[in-house]
């Protein structure tokens, strides 16, 4: 059951908020990087893509918090699911967010995958690809576009727009004392009020995943197989 729902986009420091929560008490945190190295758990996902209704007890199962897309594109559908869970809204200036997005598409979405990849790795990727009716869906309803996922975020003012929309749509639908709008450059002192629990000592607030990291872990999946967890 979820106790901590995310409904900030990718890019707006999710991995962070991940290791943050699970330093917290508040994991395991689903994210997308769950889904690569537990690849079982995609087919739960899939029925979303069609507009079906899921059990989100099961699509959850074993999680108390969640960050990252597919996740935090049904923010809504989760809120109303568990409705004593807080929601964390990350944000970012949105420009930043939208060439971080775009570095992202570059290196993860849009690589040109090698010929001779590592089974493991190539397993990994197939399984991620599967995702790619979900992530159409989720940008077709973000950006209002067919454009597929793949092919990118539209141009940089419509994105920004979307973005805008979407953090508008969050704060309008929820109370306050539910949501907390959080910039992961604010540290522990914010997330930690709002949920009700001590700051971890002098323990500095993780900053992870940033456009290295993944490029390290999808390098290593596409050279010998290898998953190197960014939040190691």
């Amino acid at each position: 059951m979820l106790t901590v729902i995310g409904a900030g986009l990718p890019r707006t420091g999710t991995s962070s908020m991940k290791a943050a929560l699970e330093r917290l008490g508040f994991g395991p945190c689903h994210h997308m990087f769950d889904l690569m190295t537990v690849p079982g758990r995609v087919e739960r996902w899939l029925p979303l893509a069609e507009g079906a209704k899921v059990d989100w007890d099961h699509l959850f199962e074993g999680y108390r918090s969640a960050q990252d897309w597919p996740a935090s594109a049904f923010w809504r559908e989760q809120a109303e699911a568990y409705p004593k869970a807080k929601i964390v809204l990350t944000v970012r200036d949105p420009h930043a967010w939208y060439l971080s997005m775009g570095a992202l598409m570059a290196i993860g979405p849009q690589r040109i995958l090698p010929d001779d990849m590592p089974e493991a790795g190539a397993v990994v990727f197939r399984t991620m690809m599967r995702l790619g009716p979900l992530l159409d869906h989720i940008s077709r309803t973000m950006f209002d576009t067919d454009r597929p996922f793949r092919e990118g975020l539209p141009d940089e003012e419509s994105a920004v727009a979307a973005f805008e929309r979407h953090v508008a749509a969050v704060k309008a639908a929820l109370p306050a004392e539910r949501l907390l709008v959080f910039d992961v450059r604010e540290g522990w002192e914010p997330l930690c009020r709002f949920l009700g629990v001590d700051v971890p000592g002098e323990e500095p607030f993780p900053h992870l995943n940033d456009a290295q990291s993944m490029r390290r872990t999808l390098d290593r999946l596409a050279t010998d197989g290898t998953i190197v967890s960014p939040f190691s």
